[in-house]
Protein backbone atom coordinates (compact mmCIF):
# COMPACT_ATOMS: atom_id res chain seq x y z
CA UNK A 1 0.00 0.00 0.00
CA UNK A 2 1.45 3.38 -1.03
CA UNK A 3 1.41 6.65 0.89
CA UNK A 4 -1.62 7.94 -1.01
CA UNK A 5 -3.60 4.86 0.02
CA UNK A 6 -2.49 5.30 3.62
CA UNK A 7 -3.63 8.92 3.59
CA UNK A 8 -6.93 7.97 2.00
CA UNK A 9 -7.57 5.48 4.80
CA UNK A 10 -6.80 8.10 7.44
CA UNK A 11 -9.58 10.27 6.03
CA UNK A 12 -12.10 7.44 6.08
CA UNK A 13 -15.55 8.09 7.51
CA UNK A 14 -15.83 8.11 11.28
CA UNK A 15 -19.00 8.15 13.31
CA UNK A 16 -19.83 11.00 15.63
CA UNK A 17 -22.59 10.58 18.20
CA UNK A 18 -26.08 11.92 17.64
CA UNK A 19 -25.41 13.74 14.37
CA UNK A 20 -27.62 12.45 11.55
CA UNK A 21 -28.70 15.81 10.17
CA UNK A 22 -32.36 15.65 11.24
CA UNK A 23 -34.20 16.22 14.54
CA UNK A 24 -37.93 16.09 15.20
CA UNK A 25 -39.78 18.98 16.83
CA UNK A 26 -43.47 19.46 17.59
CA UNK A 27 -45.58 22.46 16.65
CA UNK A 28 -49.20 23.54 16.65
CA UNK A 29 -51.15 25.66 14.22
CA UNK A 30 -51.65 29.22 15.45
CA UNK A 31 -55.44 29.02 14.84
CA UNK A 32 -55.95 25.28 15.14
CA UNK A 33 -57.24 23.33 18.16
CA UNK A 34 -55.31 20.28 17.00
CA UNK A 35 -52.59 18.99 19.33
CA UNK A 36 -48.95 19.56 18.49
CA UNK A 37 -47.57 17.61 15.56
CA UNK A 38 -44.05 16.29 15.04
CA UNK A 39 -42.04 17.58 12.10
CA UNK A 40 -38.45 16.83 11.02
CA UNK A 41 -36.11 19.84 10.92
CA UNK A 42 -32.56 20.07 9.67
CA UNK A 43 -29.83 20.29 12.31
CA UNK A 44 -27.42 23.21 12.52
CA UNK A 45 -24.18 22.80 14.46
CA UNK A 46 -21.15 24.94 15.19
CA UNK A 47 -18.07 23.15 13.85
CA UNK A 48 -14.58 24.32 14.80
CA UNK A 49 -11.86 23.55 12.24
CA UNK A 50 -8.21 23.35 13.22
CA UNK A 51 -5.04 22.39 11.35
CA UNK A 52 -2.03 20.93 13.14
CA UNK A 53 -3.38 22.17 16.45
CA UNK A 54 -4.07 25.75 15.30
CA UNK A 55 -7.67 27.00 15.11
CA UNK A 56 -8.65 28.19 11.64
CA UNK A 57 -12.42 28.78 11.51
CA UNK A 58 -15.77 28.09 13.13
CA UNK A 59 -18.53 27.28 10.66
CA UNK A 60 -22.26 26.64 11.02
CA UNK A 61 -22.97 23.37 9.22
CA UNK A 62 -25.39 20.52 8.84
CA UNK A 63 -23.53 17.77 10.76
CA UNK A 64 -23.48 15.17 7.98
CA UNK A 65 -20.63 14.22 5.62
CA UNK A 66 -18.20 16.18 7.77
CA UNK A 67 -15.21 14.26 6.40
CA UNK A 68 -16.16 15.43 2.92
CA UNK A 69 -16.51 18.98 4.20
CA UNK A 70 -13.07 18.88 5.83
CA UNK A 71 -11.41 17.80 2.58
CA UNK A 72 -13.48 20.04 0.32
CA UNK A 73 -13.06 23.13 2.51
CA UNK A 74 -9.30 22.54 2.66
CA UNK A 75 -9.10 22.18 -1.13
CA UNK A 76 -11.44 25.02 -2.06
CA UNK A 77 -9.69 27.47 0.29
CA UNK A 78 -6.31 26.58 -1.20
CA UNK A 79 -4.95 25.18 2.08
CA UNK A 80 -4.02 21.87 0.41
CA UNK A 81 -3.31 20.82 -3.16
CA UNK A 82 -4.63 17.24 -2.98
CA UNK A 83 -6.42 15.00 -0.50
CA UNK A 84 -3.05 13.37 0.19
CA UNK A 85 -1.94 16.53 2.01
CA UNK A 86 -4.28 15.49 4.84
CA UNK A 87 -2.50 13.00 7.08
CA UNK A 88 -5.24 12.52 9.66
CA UNK A 89 -8.75 13.73 10.44
CA UNK A 90 -10.54 13.41 13.76
CA UNK A 91 -14.11 14.45 14.61
CA UNK A 92 -15.13 14.92 18.23
CA UNK A 93 -17.91 16.47 20.28
CA UNK A 94 -17.19 19.79 22.01
CA UNK A 95 -20.09 20.90 24.17
CA UNK A 96 -22.96 21.73 21.86
CA UNK A 97 -20.66 21.74 18.83
CA UNK A 98 -18.14 19.59 17.05
CA UNK A 99 -14.43 19.81 16.33
CA UNK A 100 -12.68 18.87 13.10
CA UNK A 101 -9.05 18.28 13.97
CA UNK A 102 -7.04 18.03 10.75
CA UNK A 103 -3.37 17.08 10.48
CA UNK A 104 -1.68 18.19 7.26
CA UNK A 105 1.75 17.91 5.69
CA UNK A 106 4.46 20.46 6.41
CA UNK A 107 3.99 21.97 2.94
CA UNK A 108 0.30 22.55 3.62
CA UNK A 109 1.07 23.94 7.07
CA UNK A 110 3.28 26.57 5.44
CA UNK A 111 0.40 27.59 3.15
CA UNK A 112 -1.87 27.89 6.18
CA UNK A 113 0.64 30.10 7.96
CA UNK A 114 0.76 32.40 4.94
CA UNK A 115 -3.04 32.59 4.97
CA UNK A 116 -3.10 33.49 8.66
CA UNK A 117 -0.44 36.15 8.09
CA UNK A 118 -2.63 37.81 5.48
CA UNK A 119 -5.51 37.83 7.97
CA UNK A 120 -3.49 40.20 10.15
CA UNK A 121 -4.45 43.17 7.93
CA UNK A 122 -6.77 45.87 9.21
CA UNK A 123 -8.96 46.50 6.16
CA UNK A 124 -12.10 44.36 5.94
CA UNK A 125 -13.92 43.69 2.67
CA UNK A 126 -17.09 42.19 4.12
CA UNK A 127 -16.52 38.49 3.35
CA UNK A 128 -16.61 35.97 6.17
CA UNK A 129 -13.09 35.16 7.36
CA UNK A 130 -11.48 37.43 4.76
CA UNK A 131 -9.71 40.64 5.73
CA UNK A 132 -8.12 41.78 2.46
CA UNK A 133 -9.04 42.27 -1.18
CA UNK A 134 -6.13 40.00 -2.09
CA UNK A 135 -7.84 37.15 -0.27
CA UNK A 136 -11.28 38.00 -1.61
CA UNK A 137 -10.01 38.18 -5.21
CA UNK A 138 -7.00 35.85 -5.36
CA UNK A 139 -4.88 35.08 -8.39
CA UNK A 140 -5.96 31.66 -9.67
CA UNK A 141 -4.61 29.64 -12.58
CA UNK A 142 -7.19 29.30 -15.38
CA UNK A 143 -8.64 25.86 -16.01
CA UNK A 144 -7.86 23.94 -19.17
CA UNK A 145 -10.84 24.72 -21.45
CA UNK A 146 -13.42 21.94 -21.54
CA UNK A 147 -16.24 21.43 -24.06
CA UNK A 148 -19.69 22.35 -22.83
CA UNK A 149 -21.73 19.19 -22.03
CA UNK A 150 -24.50 18.32 -24.55
CA UNK A 151 -27.55 20.57 -24.24
CA UNK A 152 -29.95 17.72 -23.51
CA UNK A 153 -27.95 16.87 -20.37
CA UNK A 154 -29.21 20.05 -18.70
CA UNK A 155 -32.89 19.31 -19.23
CA UNK A 156 -33.33 16.73 -16.47
CA UNK A 157 -31.03 18.27 -13.86
CA UNK A 158 -33.79 19.75 -11.68
CA UNK A 159 -35.54 16.37 -11.45
CA UNK A 160 -32.25 14.56 -10.80
CA UNK A 161 -31.36 17.01 -8.06
CA UNK A 162 -34.78 16.57 -6.44
CA UNK A 163 -34.30 12.78 -6.41
CA UNK A 164 -30.76 13.00 -5.03
CA UNK A 165 -31.52 15.53 -2.27
CA UNK A 166 -32.64 13.03 0.38
CA UNK A 167 -32.33 15.28 3.45
CA UNK A 168 -34.05 18.12 1.64
CA UNK A 169 -37.00 15.86 0.86
CA UNK A 170 -37.40 15.21 4.59
CA UNK A 171 -36.84 18.61 6.13
CA UNK A 172 -36.36 21.30 3.50
CA UNK A 173 -34.15 24.32 4.31
CA UNK A 174 -31.08 22.82 2.63
CA UNK A 175 -28.85 23.72 -0.27
CA UNK A 176 -27.40 20.91 -2.35
CA UNK A 177 -24.56 20.27 -4.80
CA UNK A 178 -24.66 17.37 -7.27
CA UNK A 179 -21.98 15.97 -9.58
CA UNK A 180 -22.89 14.28 -12.87
CA UNK A 181 -19.94 12.54 -14.49
CA UNK A 182 -18.92 12.35 -18.14
CA UNK A 183 -21.09 9.24 -18.61
CA UNK A 184 -24.13 11.22 -17.34
CA UNK A 185 -24.29 9.34 -14.03
CA UNK A 186 -25.18 11.28 -10.87
CA UNK A 187 -22.36 10.01 -8.66
CA UNK A 188 -22.48 12.27 -5.58
CA UNK A 189 -24.84 14.72 -3.90
CA UNK A 190 -24.11 16.66 -0.73
CA UNK A 191 -26.45 18.90 1.28
CA UNK A 192 -26.00 21.61 3.87
CA UNK A 193 -27.71 24.66 5.33
CA UNK A 194 -24.88 26.72 3.79
CA UNK A 195 -24.49 26.95 0.03
CA UNK A 196 -20.70 27.17 0.30
CA UNK A 197 -20.65 24.17 2.64
CA UNK A 198 -22.71 22.04 0.24
CA UNK A 199 -20.22 22.66 -2.57
CA UNK A 200 -17.27 22.07 -0.24
CA UNK A 201 -18.78 18.73 0.79
CA UNK A 202 -19.23 17.72 -2.85
CA UNK A 203 -15.66 18.72 -3.70
CA UNK A 204 -14.42 16.70 -0.73
CA UNK A 205 -16.50 13.65 -1.68
CA UNK A 206 -15.16 13.69 -5.24
CA UNK A 207 -11.57 14.05 -4.01
CA UNK A 208 -11.90 11.25 -1.46
CA UNK A 209 -13.50 8.97 -4.06
CA UNK A 210 -10.79 9.88 -6.61
CA UNK A 211 -13.49 10.67 -9.16
CA UNK A 212 -12.33 11.89 -12.59
CA UNK A 213 -13.72 15.37 -13.19
CA UNK A 214 -13.21 16.03 -16.94
CA UNK A 215 -16.46 15.90 -18.90
CA UNK A 216 -18.61 16.12 -15.77
CA UNK A 217 -20.64 18.95 -14.34
CA UNK A 218 -21.50 20.22 -10.87
CA UNK A 219 -24.99 21.51 -10.09
CA UNK A 220 -25.81 23.89 -7.23
CA UNK A 221 -29.26 24.84 -5.97
CA UNK A 222 -28.12 28.24 -4.69
CA UNK A 223 -27.41 31.57 -6.30
CA UNK A 224 -24.01 31.63 -7.97
CA UNK A 225 -21.63 34.14 -6.45
CA UNK A 226 -17.95 34.73 -7.15
CA UNK A 227 -16.82 32.71 -4.10
CA UNK A 228 -18.43 29.58 -5.59
CA UNK A 229 -16.60 30.22 -8.86
CA UNK A 230 -13.34 30.30 -6.87
CA UNK A 231 -14.15 26.97 -5.23
CA UNK A 232 -15.03 25.34 -8.56
CA UNK A 233 -11.84 26.59 -10.24
CA UNK A 234 -9.61 25.47 -7.36
CA UNK A 235 -11.27 22.04 -7.37
CA UNK A 236 -10.84 21.63 -11.13
CA UNK A 237 -14.54 21.43 -11.97
CA UNK A 238 -14.99 22.21 -15.66
CA UNK A 239 -18.70 23.07 -15.69
CA UNK A 240 -20.85 24.67 -13.00
CA UNK A 241 -24.65 24.80 -13.33
CA UNK A 242 -26.70 26.95 -10.96
CA UNK A 243 -30.44 27.05 -10.36
CA UNK A 244 -30.28 30.79 -9.67
CA UNK A 245 -28.75 33.54 -11.76
CA UNK A 246 -25.05 34.38 -11.32
CA UNK A 247 -23.71 37.75 -10.30
CA UNK A 248 -21.76 39.89 -12.76
CA UNK A 249 -18.51 39.17 -10.94
CA UNK A 250 -19.23 35.43 -11.09
CA UNK A 251 -19.63 35.64 -14.87
CA UNK A 252 -16.46 37.70 -15.26
CA UNK A 253 -14.48 35.20 -13.20
CA UNK A 254 -15.93 32.16 -14.95
CA UNK A 255 -14.94 33.57 -18.35
CA UNK A 256 -11.51 34.62 -17.13
CA UNK A 257 -10.78 31.17 -15.69
CA UNK A 258 -12.29 28.99 -18.46
CA UNK A 259 -15.08 27.66 -16.25
CA UNK A 260 -18.24 26.73 -18.15
CA UNK A 261 -21.08 28.53 -16.33
CA UNK A 262 -24.73 27.74 -17.00
CA UNK A 263 -27.87 29.13 -15.35
CA UNK A 264 -30.69 26.60 -15.40
CA UNK A 265 -33.64 28.97 -15.52
CA UNK A 266 -37.09 27.66 -14.64
CA UNK A 267 -38.41 29.17 -17.84
CA UNK A 268 -36.75 29.02 -21.20
CA UNK A 269 -33.61 27.24 -22.27
CA UNK A 270 -30.43 27.00 -20.17
CA UNK A 271 -28.42 30.22 -20.26
CA UNK A 272 -24.74 29.74 -21.04
CA UNK A 273 -22.77 32.67 -19.61
CA UNK A 274 -19.35 31.10 -20.07
CA UNK A 275 -17.94 30.37 -22.56
CA UNK A 276 -19.64 33.21 -24.43
CA UNK A 277 -19.73 32.56 -28.18
CA UNK A 278 -20.39 36.08 -29.44
CA UNK A 279 -17.63 38.63 -29.82
CA UNK A 280 -19.62 41.82 -29.23
CA UNK A 281 -20.27 41.36 -25.50
CA UNK A 282 -18.81 44.75 -24.65
CA UNK A 283 -21.94 46.77 -23.97
CA UNK A 284 -22.30 45.98 -20.27
CA UNK A 285 -24.97 48.26 -18.86
CA UNK A 286 -24.42 49.68 -15.40
CA UNK A 287 -27.51 50.89 -13.60
CA UNK A 288 -27.39 53.53 -10.85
Amino acid sequence: MNDADNNKNRVASRSHPGQDGIRTFSYRGCASPDPSRPVPLVEETAVAVSYNGISQAVMMLSPVHLEDFAVGFSLSQGFIDTVDDILDLQISSAGDGLELVITVTSRAQWALRQHRRQLAGTTGCGLCGVDSLQQALPELAPLPPQPLPPADRFLTLRDRMASAQTLGQTSGALHAALFVDAANHAVACREDIGRHNALDKLIGALARQRRPLPGGLAVITSRCSQELIQKAVRAGLGTLVSFSAPSTLAVDWARRHNLNLVHLSRQGEPRVYSPYALTDDTHTERRP
